[in-house]
């Protein structure tokens, strides 16, 4: 009997990435087919809902209420079998633990070739967990030294480098504009990292993410 092409919903609030991802699969017209794409959460979890896909491929960052590591984790929580894979533009072994977290079935990186990007999706589909090539040897540097308490402040609430350095700083008391020239970024930038770590650490302010590095020993 003839292997059914895998089923994909595509999730990404970039119309641009969303046709050039779906130009790149088509390559691949008898193993996989996209049945369905998303550029908002709340299109992504109808569809899904409604297609019932083998594989959601999904971006990290969506701009909304909603991350992709919050959508990601909502799909696998309505559906257990559910299975996600992150295709991200960050090359951050980070996100990629925040990812297996919230239940994603692999992380992938966005300049991934076709044929691999395939290869991976079938392997996702077909219950590995699968971790982009590049990234293989660092994570699992990366693990021995969490596993050794060996890590940056903040990496244990999942928070990357950069926004615990970011954290450290508003722990200072210094604004975004003063983090903005102590670490050489710009503005929206230091937005989206502090928007980043309030998500993470579930709170609504300033007062509050410095409150739970403090209590949680990030920061002295």
């Amino acid at each position: 009997m003839k292997k059914q092409p895998l089923r994909l919903v595509l999730v990404d609030d970039h119309e641009m990435v969303l046709e050039g991802l779906k130009a790149v699969l088509a390559r691949f017209w008898g193993r996989v087919r996209v049945v369905g794409q998303a550029i908002t959460t709340v299109e992504a979890e109808r569809l899904v809902a409604g297609l019932d896909p083998d594989v959601v491929v999904l971006d990290v960052r969506l701009r909304g209420p909603l991350s992709g590591l919050d959508l990601c984790r909502r799909l696998v929580e309505e559906d257990p079998g559910r299975r996600v894979v992150l295709l991200s533009a960050y090359d951050d072994e980070q996100y990629l633990f925040q990812a297996l977290r919230a239940g994603a079935a692999g992380y992938l990186l966005k300049w991934i070739d076709g044929e691999g990007l395939v290869r991976h999706l079938e392997m996702a589909a077909a219950g590995e967990t699968v971790i982009d090539p590049t990234m293989a040897g660092r994570v699992v540097a990366s693990a021995a030294r969490l596993q050794a308490g060996e890590f940056w402040p903040g990496a244990r609430l999942g928070l990357t480098q950069r926004e615990s350095e970011v954290l450290g700083l508003l722990v200072a008391g210094l604004s975004n504009k003063a983090i903005a020239g102590r670490l050489v970024l710009g503005d929206e930038t230091v937005k989206s990292h502090v928007r980043a770590i309030f998500r993470k650490l579930e709170v609504n302010d300033r007062a509050n993410a410095v409150a739970v590095a403090l209590r949680e020993g990030i920061f002295r």
